[in-house]
């Protein structure tokens, strides 16, 4: 009789133990079979057994349980299986199940730490989302859908925060978007970040702040990106004849052509640059300076209105200049030396021709060819063209 007893208390003792065991071992199978649905197919399933473990206070807390749910999420954006699947995605929110696989990654990694089972997977599965994440940018912003672009582009940075090319592209969207204010805070972000701080950030960086600040019509944020740009590009072509042009408009010559020389230095082959500072040494009474930077001009390019101009009105004013020395001279001074300047004064009529012909040439409605050429064909004797420019001349006034 005591033997019964003591079985009958064995048998009580189990069945109290494997009832108390039964919660805990019924929420490790929502796991479990969250993983054998998965592998199943059977997406639904899976989804419905992993949120049950997330619901449920024995399991909510362990990596595995978030590490599951991290991999069926990202198997329901596989581009290899993402078509399969994609029923089970329909009624979700854009973006949502990447959302999701990366909080349940970044989860996982939290609980289980860097060197855990789970946790030391997770890096490599985040790298993975950042390109799926960066390529749907890709996709949206070509497709025009710049809202879901700039998300897009938004988690890719979040996945891999040293990353630059997801906020540059994000920057780019927003543009494309309009949002000059938005692109503008990317840009700054851009140049804020850790890889900038021991080498430049790309020179499209500082254009396109350049740009965002005279579109803004900002002149003071413009000079301030300016200055930064040149600091991280002190030979940028484009950045010093920016500077150079801010000089010019400033009407400061002397640090104008302090700064037309540093971009002459960085860009040799540039004509137009010769020709602007032939004009400075113009203003400067600089003649023979200006006349062999109008002449590199033309070297550099035949087609340079502006140098082909000038050397026409260089060569005007010096016979214009002998004509009236030779009218103001008394008629005995005349006779002896009068003459010799006229012929001199003809002699650079003749050669502003070719110059005021070719700047026609390039620029067929010019006004000022028009004019001066009317005027050197008339000294010239030549009445016939002088007539043939004054109708031109008329007909544009028309």
């Amino acid at each position: 009789m005591s033997n019964s007893f003591l079985k009958l208390a064995v048998a009580a003792a189990l069945t109290a133990t494997v009832g108390l065991a039964t919660p805990a071992l019924a929420q490790n199978s929502a796991v479990t079979n969250a993983i054998l649905s998965q592998k199943a197919g059977q997406m639904d399933k899976a989804l419905t057994s992993i949120n049950e473990a997330i619901a449920n206070d024995k399991t909510k807390d362990k990596a595995k349980t978030w590490f599951t749910r991290g991999e069926i999420y990202n198997q329901l954006l596989d581009p290899n299986t993402q078509a399969l699947f994609a029923k089970y995605t329909k009624d979700m929110q854009p973006g949502e199940p990447l959302q999701k696989a990366t909080e349940s990654y970044n989860k996982a990694l939290q609980l289980d730490g860097p060197a855990g089972e789970f946790g030391k997977q997770v890096p490599a599965r985040l790298q993975n989302l950042y390109g799926m994440a960066f390529n749907e940018g890709v996709k949206n912003y070509n497709d025009k859908n710049y809202d879901k672009a700039i998300a897009s582009y938004k988690l890719a940075s979040q996945l891999n925060p040293t990353d630059t090319t997801a906020v540059l592209y994000g920057a780019y969207a927003m543009e494309a978007k309009q949002d000059f204010a938005g692109a503008k805070s990317s840009y700054n972000q851009l140049l804020g970040m850790d890889v900038y701080k021991t080498k430049p950030a790309p020179v499209s960086v500082y254009t396109r702040l350049l740009q965002i600040a005279r579109q803004e019509n900002n002149p003071a944020e413009a000079q301030k990106v300016l200055k930064e740009a040149l600091v991280a590009y002190p030979n940028n072509k484009t950045f010093l004849i920016e500077d150079l042009n801010a000089s010019m408009t400033g009407g400061n010559s002397e640090a104008a052509l302090e700064k037309i020389n540093k971009t002459i230095a960085a860009d040799p082959t540039n004509a137009n640059l010769y020709a602007v500072r032939g004009s400075l040494y113009d203003t400067q009474k600089k003649n023979d300076l200006a006349q062999a930077d109008y002449k590199k001009a033309i070297e550099l390019d035949p087609n340079n209105f502006d140098a082909q101009f000038n050397m026409g009105i260089y060569n005007f004013n010096q016979a214009a200049n002998l004509y009236t020395k030779a009218s103001k001279l008394d008629l005995k001074t005349y006779q002896t030396k009068g003459k010799p300047l006229e012929v001199q004064g003809k002699k650079y009529f003749e050669s502003s021709v070719p110059y005021f012909e070719k700047a026609l040439e390039i620029q067929p409605n010019d006004a000022g060819s028009l004019s001066a050429l009317q005027k050197v064909y008339f000294r010239l004797g030549r009445n016939a063209d002088s007539k043939r420019m004054e109708d031109r001349l008329q007909a544009l006034k028309k």
